[in-house]
């Protein structure tokens, strides 16, 4: 099942537990607005290429819109649709003032060279530059883009607006960029598992951990987790799956990975299949790679007592049921990974005030809201009696029908900050 149809499932699904009306369900659905544009450019050699861009925003009730630019050769219209709507609530579940949207461009970006890619980047934003604003819809990065393409996207909209570095986030640091903003997801990760464990008496030190991934979020996500006490046990990407039964040195794979080693020749560890990364034994297994990793193959074989969905939709819904079934543990994407918008939101606060946060206030800032959002979804799992996935849709969706339709009969009590 795609991500499409899975987040409207689990909408529904809310909706029903909430008793929306169903005028309102649909409203919430169809989204604000739906942008295509196509972006010509001359190549390197002289020849002109042409690219699709979309920008789907998707709701604006709590908030300007949110939501990453992917540049990816299949960015489809359906799972950018699908991902503007689970920003929205995400950033509802979170508790920031936002609404949610996506956008992306159709194209290869490891085939383009730098100058094309600036030069794609700049028509695209010529195209939407009136649809996006710091009070309007305010890109990030995702998929195939990064800080570098943040500042071209900035630079080109501030041609035509004046000077606006809260037009996006993920910017370099010397751009009004946040600190912090790098290692966010991944922390934002770390807080979520500790206030996951403490709920069952437990810790990350002393527990075990697998992760699959090892990009910007798995590397963040294995690295505080060591600082913290836990045991990595098992870690894997495209250049290798390793185990280490005494736990592996992170800051030394770190290193090796640095200087440009594959997790496959690292020393301080075994190799391993990579399909038994996920049923490998282990306290709690953080997915921090793909969608849709956890099927009805493999679920019936995890052995984790908790599972952290630190990827976007990395269960299918079948895989769900089994694993609630065997009583797993699983703490949903939509609050899980939500550190990376939580810190996007203080980047653009920050922006817009003019003022810049030390590093540690943004962590500090971080942890409130990660806790604060954990003891929201779990009051909605009491008021609900349903699980954490739908516990942190009932929240999302309630506060977003709220910001909608204010006659809307708020039953279930919700703490805010």
């Amino acid at each position: 099942m795609n991500a499409l149809a899975a987040t409207s499932r689990n909408f529904r699904q809310a909706a029903r537990l909430l008793g929306l009306d169903s005028k309102l369900e649909k409203s919430l659905l169809i989204p604000f607005r739906e942008i295509k544009v196509e972006c010509t450019i001359p190549k390197d050699d002289g020849t002109l290429a042409s690219f699709v861009g979309f920008r789907v925003q998707h709701d604006n009730a709590r908030g300007p819109m949110k939501g990453g630019i992917r540049y990816h050769p299949e960015v489809d219209p359906d799972e950018v649709n699908a991902l503007a709507q689970l920003m929205t609530w995400k950033t509802a579940v979170a508790a920031v003032p936002y609404g949610g949207a996506k956008g992306g461009i159709g194209c290869s970006p490891g085939d383009l060279s730098r100058s094309e890619l600036e030069r794609l980047t700049r028509v695209f934003t010529q195209k939407i530059h009136d649809l996006i604003g710091t009070h309007t819809d305010i890109p990030a990065p995702d998929m195939g883009t990064n800080s570098q393409t943040m500042a071209w996207i900035f630079d080109e909209y501030s041609k035509f607006h004046g000077h606006s570095p809260a037009v996006v986030t993920g910017k370099p640091i010397d751009l009004g960029g946040s600190l912090g903003r790098d290692a966010a997801t991944g922390r934002g990760v770390m807080y979520a598992t500790e206030a996951l464990l403490a709920e069952y008496g437990k810790s990350i030190s002393g527990s075990t951990f697998v992760i699959q991934g090892f990009g910007n979020v798995g590397s963040w996500a294995a690295q505080l987790i060591h600082e913290k006490g836990g045991k990595v046990i098992a870690l894997g990407d495209v250049s290798g799956t390793i185990r280490n039964k005494a736990g592996i040195d992170v800051p030394a794979l770190m290193k090796h990975r640095n200087e440009g080693g594959q997790l496959k020749d690292f020393h301080g560890a075994e190799v391993m299949d990579a399909s038994e990364l996920l049923v490998h034994e282990c306290d709690v297994l953080l997915p921090c790679a793909l969608g849709g990793v956890l099927n009805r193959e493999n679920a019936p074989d995890v052995k984790a007592k908790f599972i952290i969905e630190a990827a976007n939709h990395p269960t299918d819904p079948e895989a769900d049921e089994i694993l609630t079934k065997k009583g797993v543990v699983v703490l949903p994407d939509i609050y899980a990974n939500a550190g990376g918008v939580i810190v996007s939101y203080f980047e653009w606060v920050q922006n817009i005030q003019g003022f810049m946060w030390e590093e540690e206030k943004v962590n500090m800032e971080l942890h409130k809201y990660m806790n604060s959002a954990f003891q929201n979804i779990k009051a909605m799992c009491k008021s609900q009696d349903c699980n954490l996935r739908m516990g942190a849709f009932t929240l999302g969706v309630n506060r977003v029908a709220r910001a909608t339709d204010t006659v809307v009969d708020d039953s279930s009590y919700i703490h805010h900050h």
